[in-house]
């Protein structure tokens, strides 16, 4: 691997999911190939102490005055914004502790999107799901409804951004052209806008193809902390639903090898 990615990832009070992530990040990834810069929003839990175990990650510690009176969402996006600030690498990528990697190829992948042309500032996906032939049909009924809407005036046109759970950016042109990730929108919303603005492509993989390589436990920070979530967030088949995708990992997870 000769052109470095640092990548950002942002942690709270997700013991297993965090172990699950790194793991996964540590056994599908050349060593010299990725720096990790993790920020912790002051979890004082399993989580934390997990990061400071680690000899290969750099570790930013918040504290609770640090992220006092910030909803979640800031409280995220801030977080990766101090992680930004210290990247040098020519490619950072934005990650989740809910992303979990299965492939060896997975950053190959995404390096080969991204070296198609100096004009593509960033590659991800809007989501990471794959659905069966039946419930594809379904959300193609759906989207046509959403169109029908929106041409009626009855519903406001969805605007689709690289999401922060796994979106690789050109280093140099994202700290040029954006303000980074806490300026106020979700993650990634506003740097989509500037470096298009600016004449940058921002290419959608689509997530058939993505989740070849990696998947997104959709919601698993608000799952797993029902007081910073939603009523379905909170619903204990959510919580469920995360367990059997989990399980999927399981090998992984139990691997503490891996932590060296």
């Amino acid at each position: 691997m000769n052109q470095p990615v640092s990548i950002i990832l942002p942690n709270y009070k997700t013991p297993e999911l965090t172990r699950l992530c790194l793991r996964s990040i540590r056994k599908f990834t050349p060593r010299d190939a990725v720096r990790i810069i993790a920020v912790d929003n002051a979890s004082a839990d399993d989580s934390l102490d997990y990061l400071r175990s680690l000899s290969w990650i750099r570790l930013i510690e918040r504290t609770p005055k640090d992220i006092e009176g910030m909803p979640p969402a800031l409280m995220h996006t801030t977080a990766m914004d101090l992680a930004l600030a210290e990247v040098d690498t020519p490619f950072v990528l934005s990650f989740h502790t809910d992303t979990i990697v299965y492939s060896p190829d997975w950053l190959d992948f995404l390096l080969g999107r991204i070296n198609r042309s100096d004009r593509i500032a960033g590659v991800g996906s809007w989501k990471i799901e794959f659905f069966s032939p039946l419930r594809r049909f379904g959300k193609k009924l759906e989207a046509v409804e959403t169109r029908a809407k929106v041409l009626l005036g009855l519903k406001k046109p969805e605007v689709r951004f690289l999401r922060s759970h796994c979106a690789l950016y050109r280093t140099e042109l994202l700290k040029r052209y954006t303000r980074g990730f806490g300026d106020g929108e979700s993650a990634g919303k506003s740097i989509h806008k500037h470096l298009t603005d600016a004449g940058f492509i921002m290419e959608f993989i689509p997530p058939e193809v993505l989740i070849k390589y990696l998947d997104h436990l959709n919601h698993a920070t608000m799952i797993l902390n029902p007081e910073i979530g939603s009523r379905k967030t909170a619903a204990l088949e959510a919580r469920q639903s995360l367990a059997d995708r989990m399980e999927r990992f399981r090998d992984i997870l139990a691997d503490d090898s891996l932590d060296r």
